[in-house]
């Protein structure tokens, strides 16, 4: 459920990048992305129109700005993204 899930947008071209939490408590999100030092998002949560992951695993923005990179774990796809890539609010 995406209800009161907040955006995060590229920091550079302002596209919508990600969405978080879905499928997990906003508590849950918090304390994953702490646990591991950086923003940690899923698939659910990736808006797939403007983000690419590419074959070693970087995390990229359609207009080419580095996200971060996809750092898989038990629970699968973990997109651990660097905070200065993205924004809260549109640019």
């Amino acid at each position: 459920d995406a209800q009161g899930a907040i955006p995060f947008f590229d920091s550079n071209s302002g596209k919508p990048l990600f969405k978080a939490p879905i499928g997990r408590s906003w508590e849950q999100f918090v304390a994953e992305s702490k646990s591991h030092g950086w923003p940690s998002f899923r698939d659910e949560e990736v808006d797939w129109e403007n983000v690419r992951i590419l074959s070693d695993g970087e995390a990229v923005s359609v207009d080419g700005t580095h996200l971060g990179h996809n750092l898989p774990d038990r629970s699968g796809n973990r997109y651990c993204i660097n905070l200065v890539s993205i924004a809260g609010s549109p640019v």
